[in-house]
């Protein structure tokens, strides 16, 4: 082989080489950036495409914080707002009514963690603050199964509770309206007994909330644990399961199919709705709050189911008719909360009116129902959730 031949070999393995390590070296560094990138937001998704970016807190302000039913509707958007202030969250769901779709945003995100798992099982875990959502929410689901609705409320919260004691974390227990029954006060203040058939299609998860709420002062009397307890009223937004047969859900997806919207009883019973984000804040508000008796959450704008109905017709211009069927057992015949220690203690009221959240809610649902090509809802009879996870 000729001089220059030999040079010219030298040459270009050499180059061959330093080129190899160039190449190494611009992987690496973009490896590098697309992990800064990932632990900086969320990933978007068809389930939820807008990024939710993540504020880096340093150790000492970052808080591990549990939230049990994380998948769940109220729950995912909890988790947004946990995460966008740069805490380490640990989302606990059996996936019972939960979705997977609602939390995959943050999968991948280092201050994310998804553990499936049961509440009515104990679980050992490290964290500052427990938000207690796990349960079903819907009459149709937790009828399914009402010892499970019971085991869930009394077994998952002792457990929760227990979990609280041993790592002194801060608890909250997401109590219902339903607590209240069918009021004979109205509206609801804390201070209301309530008006509850313990042995009604609906006692499952009325007394079990009232029981668990009993536990919370029980283990704050005995053990000296700090707790919060939230009597959350009708919640709607985006990522409500598509089947879990309540007003608002089911309303959206038959005017949107133009089917007929079906009220059951004569459409004279009132609900109060509060959008999502509202409730999430609320919750947040209390949790960080030094207020621990029992608070309401909830949108004091009464509606008849009738004119809500109604309402819902007019914004998606749908074609349905209003039909009306037999009125479901111990259905509440008015709900409305009084929230005059949400805005004395929290400095909380709603921001989002009736009429926006709805807007954001029928995008979301038009865009299911177009995915799903037909979604029939559910009625009031006891059913399991359908592809929950």
């Amino acid at each position: 082989m000729s001089a220059a031949s030999l040079d010219l070999k030298r040459s270009l393995s050499a180059n061959g080489v330093d080129g190899d390590k160039d190449s190494k070296k611009a992987r690496l560094e973009r490896f590098v950036a697309d992990q800064q990138l990932l632990g900086s937001q969320s990933v978007p998704t068809p389930h939820t495409p807008h990024v939710i970016h993540t504020t880096r807190l340093p150790d000492a302000l970052r808080k591990k914080i549990l939230v049990t039913g994380g998948a769940g509707f109220v729950g995912s958007h909890l988790v947004d707002l946990l995460m966008s202030q740069g805490h380490e969250v640990v989302v606990l769901d059996n996936f019972f009514t939960g979705r997977k779709a609602n939390v995959e945003h943050w999968l991948h995100h280092p201050n994310f963690s998804l553990v499936r798992h049961d509440v009515t099982q104990p679980i050992l875990l490290e964290v500052d603050q427990i938000y207690h959502l796990a349960c079903p929410a819907s009459p149709p689901h937790y009828q399914y199964n009402p010892v499970k609705t019971i085991k869930t409320s009394t077994m998952g919260t002792i457990n929760m509770l227990g979990l609280a004691k041993r790592v002194k974390a801060r608890i909250l227990l997401a109590s219902t309206s339903e607590i209240y029954g069918d009021p004979t006060v109205h509206p609801q203040p804390e201070s209301y007994w309530g008006n509850v058939n313990t042995i009604g299609p609906r006692a499952c998860y009325d007394e079990g909330k009232r029981v668990a709420e009993t536990m919370m002062y029980a283990y704050k009397n005995q053990n000296g644990v700090s707790i919060r307890i939230a009597r959350i009223f009708n919640t709607f937004g985006p990522r409500m399961h598509p089947n879990d047969g309540r007003v608002v859900s089911n309303f959206i997806i038959q005017a949107l199919q133009n089917k007929d919207i079906t009220i059951y009883g004569d459409g004279t019973q009132t609900r109060s709705f509060q959008y999502v984000s509202d409730l999430v804040n609320g919750l947040h508000a209390l949790m960080n709050g030094e207020y621990d008796l029992p608070v309401n959450i909830g949108n004091p704008d009464e509606y008849s189911i009738k004119d809500f109905a109604i309402k819902i017709r007019e914004m998606t211009q749908s074609k349905s008719q209003i039909i009306f069927m037999p009125k479901v057992a111990d259905d509440p015949s008015q709900r409305e909360p009084d929230i005059t220690v949400a805005r004395r203690e929290l400095n909380w009221e709603p921001k989002v009116s009736v009429e926006e959240g709805l807007r954001n809610t029928i995008d979301y649902f038009r865009g299911e129902v177009e995915a799903a090509g037909e979604i029939v809802p559910t009625g009031p009879d006891a059913v399991k959730p359908k592809g929950a996870a």
